[in-house]
């Protein structure tokens, strides 16, 4: 859809931030976009920005005064009253420092203070030159902020005002204004829906103090469960072991190993409309688990008898009714290919297929990179994104099978 075609946001109140970024032209035409759709948009800018773009600009286009300054702003108390009035606050272009201020909770001039202040979401577009954008202090000062619940948005690659060819430009105009979007107008496409949702490792016992298991953070899986009840699913989490809370508004099972899982998924399935097999379930197990601590011995443990675990997704598989079935498939090569097989043996309706070797997207990273195979044929190649934006392109690629479920049955 075009933007502006139906004022998507008329009366939504946005605070739009400007940092110190030879990018602030390009706030410009945002919030000139903004404004097309029918948003009361206020200005805030950094000392900084006022160096790239005069506030004047901005003053012109908004019809509205621009603040700049802390002290002055302090008079009329703007530091709080914008904050508090926005459905929505925009910091576009947010540079290296604003993150690290944000994430580290400073409030030394306007802008950094308005975030303190505010309640209502923040969506971050970050834009700065060279390498900066992959610095391990840059990328934890990203990590920080989306755990608390902060959209922050990928830069671009390409030409940087350095003449360097790398990651950092500020991103599309539209992909800001659909994130805007869908944080002030959410979907509601899952309403009506049971999501039951598998997230995390197992931990198999050797002895009391000793187990198996994986890497698997649970990220992902509580990353989908999230976004599904923000879409209006009703959600079951069963979680292995994880030290992530847990969603709100989303009921939890915390279960420890294979076997508790198959349990608590079983149970639940008839209740679920769709079922998202997102654990890493530990494929094997101890033979028979020692009930005392097994003491340490010199030398080497030759042997330690395992067994396989139940294939829960295939004893889930044969017992659906109407059950929409997602599987993982986390490979380390011919991904795909193994993907394919798992999505017929277990007669899948889609599979999310991963290298967990590939760079930023093993295990517990925040973000990752997959291909949706679904039982059409359809393949749709995602690149790195954060977890949680992956888990709305996984819902999203549900929405054919809904809607084919949904239909009348024809005689």
């Amino acid at each position: 859809m075009e933007h502006g075609a139906n004022k998507a946001l008329i009366g939504k109140r946005i605070l739009l931030g400007v940092s110190g970024s030879i990018a602030a032209y390009k706030a410009v035409e945002l919030l000139r976009t903004l404004m097309r759709e029918g948003a009361d948009v206020s200005v805030a800018m950094t000392d900084a920005a006022t160096k790239f773009i005069a506030p004047l600009t901005f003053e012109v286009l908004s019809r509205k005064p621009v603040t700049t300054d802390l002290f002055a702003a302090h008079q009329e108390m703007l530091h709080l009253t914008l904050p508090e009035e926005a459905d929505v606050f925009v910091i576009a272009p947010a540079t290296a420092n604003t993150l690290a201020k944000l994430a580290l909770g400073l409030g030394d001039d306007l802008l950094s203070t308005m975030v303190l202040t505010a309640s209502c979401p923040l969506i971050l577009a970050p834009a700065m030159d060279g390498g900066m954008w992959n610095h391990p202090t840059v990328q934890e000062h990203v990590r920080l902020l989306r755990s608390r619940g902060v959209t922050v948005l990928e830069p671009v690659e390409g030409p940087l005002a350095s003449g360097k060819i790398g990651k950092g430009r500020l991103t599309d105009e539209q992909t800001i204004v659909s994130a805007i979007e869908t944080c002030l107008l959410p979907k509601r496409d899952l309403a009506g829906q049971r999501l039951l949702v598998s997230a995390g490792p197992t931990q198999e016992p050797i002895d009391p103090v000793r187990f198996i298991s994986n890497r698997s953070s649970g990220k992902m899986g509580y990353a989908i469960a999230r976004a599904a009840q923000e879409r209006g699913a009703e959600v079951l989490l069963v979680s292995g072991p994880t030290a992530l809370p847990v969603p709100p508004g989303v009921r939890c099972i915390h279960i420890d190993t294979a076997e508790d899982m198959a349990k608590a998924l079983t149970t639940n399935f008839r209740w679920a409309t769709i079922v998202i097999m997102a654990a890493a379930v530990a494929d094997f197990r101890a033979e028979k688990a020692s009930s005392k601590k097994i003491k340490k011995r010199t030398g080497t443990w030759k042997t330690l008898a395992l067994t396989t675990t139940e294939d829960i997704l295939s004893t889930l598989s044969r017992q659906r009714t109407r059950q929409i079935l997602v599987g993982f498939a986390a490979e380390t090569d011919a991904v795909l290919a193994h993907a394919r097989k798992k999505l017929a043996d277990k007669n899948l309706d889609l599979i999310v297929a991963n290298d967990v070797t590939a760079q930023g997207a093993g295990f517990g990273s925040d973000d990752n990179a997959a291909t949706l195979i679904t039982r059409d044929g359809d393949d749709i190649v995602l690149p790195l994104m954060p977890k949680r934006e992956l888990a709305d392109r996984i819902l999203d690629a549900l929405q054919p099978f809904l809607t084919r479920a949904a239909a009348p049955k024809t005689k």
